[in-house]
């Protein structure tokens, strides 16, 4: 039983790996459109509506205080690994 819990586990960790490597290419590809039209890179604005939306759309067991916290992590390690840190 142990055994499948940990094969389950790591199954979603490898999902949210590819996940999180998806998503840093597109922002990546968004970045560089961002410069070539002179655009700012950052929309605190947008980052913040996304945590709100992402909150409102939770069914749990996550908390909304959780989810605040994973996606402000999620967003300064994208902001880390293009811009460097």
């Amino acid at each position: 039983m142990i055994d499948q819990f940990r094969d389950e586990i790591t199954a979603v960790d490898r999902d949210l790996l590819t996940a999180v490597n998806r998503r840093l290419e597109l922002v990546r590809a968004l970045h560089e459109y961002k410069r070539a039209e002179g655009l700012p890179l950052r929309d605190q604005q947008r980052e913040d509506a996304l945590i709100r939306a992402l909150q409102e759309q939770n069914a749990g067991p996550l908390s909304a205080d959780g989810v605040a916290a994973l996606f402000r992590y999620v967003l300064e390690l994208t902001r880390t690994e293009i811009h460097g840190g």
